[in-house]
């Protein structure tokens, strides 16, 4: 049976439609297209990887130590640390100098984005289902809560964790200069790859299987090119708030550094192996930073 044909009011309708659709996703594509964006893809798929490369040694080699593992810990938040202060908060500040950017109390707006961004991501901490790392060993058959639950809680909270670095490297790519950006990029991949095996392994003492466990330890870190895209697209047509997007995404990850990081590598009694990661982690960036701007 033949379909009907449309009526030829029904093409001048359809054909409204679709320009309309045209006119609204046009500026979307553009943006979608535009350098900022595809910078801040490029930076935060370098960091997503390197959370994927992260699971390597589990799967093909013998896993860290778990004084290792807080020394990585303790390097990436060393990493972090210096990330927040030299390529977010010190370029806000200086964006914000002089009489044309904010006026005089461009410093302090900076300051206050500064603790949104923290008090905003301990908001988010306090009302999303999350579970911290597990403690180690196997789960007891039969326990009050389901390993697949534990496992699933703990992966919230790896996304909570992953996301103010998704947003800092958006807010980069649109506001920072390249050295900046790649500098900051580098640094938060590095920091990302002990990441990505502290997941799989939890997962995996959890009581998930081992390849299992390393696929969600590897795609863990995909929530920051959407994170970072979703920035890129909100500052490219507003620069007025970048110093205020900078601050805003570096208290973020002081929060991150406080709250998660650094506990979880002096949790197992390794303080000093984690200060020492801390403090190379910390020079490292330092010094990236200074090269690549």
């Amino acid at each position: 049976m033949s379909g009907r044909s449309l009526l030829p009011r029904q093409w001048i309708g359809l054909s409204i439609c679709l320009a309309g659709l045209w006119v609204t996703l046009a500026p979307l594509w553009a943006q979608a297209t535009a350098v900022d964006v595809r910078h801040a893809l490029l930076l935060s798929s370098g960091a997503a990887l390197a959370t994927a490369l992260g699971v390597l040694p589990m799967l093909l080699l013998r896993a860290p130590s778990r004084q290792m593992l807080d020394v990585l810990l303790g390097f990436g938040a060393g990493v972090m640390l210096a990330a927040s202060a030299w390529s977010l908060i010190l370029p806000a500040l200086q964006m914000v100098r002089g009489p044309s950017a904010f006026g005089a109390g461009g410093a302090v707006g900076v300051l206050l984005a500064l603790l949104a961004g923290g008090f905003t991501l301990m908001a988010l901490e306090r009302v999303l289902p999350h579970q911290h790392q597990p403690d180690g060993g196997r789960p007891a058959v039969g326990g009050a809560e389901l390993p697949w639950r534990r496992s699933l809680l703990f992966v919230l909270a790896i996304v909570l964790h992953n996301l103010p670095e998704g947003l800092a490297l958006g807010v980069a790519a649109v506001g920072l200069t390249e050295g900046q950006a790649s500098a900051l990029g580098i640094g938060i991949a590095l920091q990302d790859v002990p990441e990505g095996l502290l997941v799989a392994l939890a997962l995996w003492q959890a009581g998930m299987a081992r390849w299992r466990a390393a696929v969600i330890g590897a795609v863990s870190g995909l929530v920051e090119p959407l994170a970072a895209v979703v920035a890129a697209l909100a500052l490219a047509p507003a620069q007025a708030a970048l110093p205020a997007a900078l601050a805003f995404a570096a208290g973020a990850m002081l929060f991150v550094v406080s709250h998660e990081v650094i506990p979880e590598s002096h949790r197992q009694g390794h303080e000093r192996s984690a200060t020492t990661g801390l403090l190379l982690g910390f020079v490292l960036m330092t010094a990236l930073d200074h090269l690549l701007a």
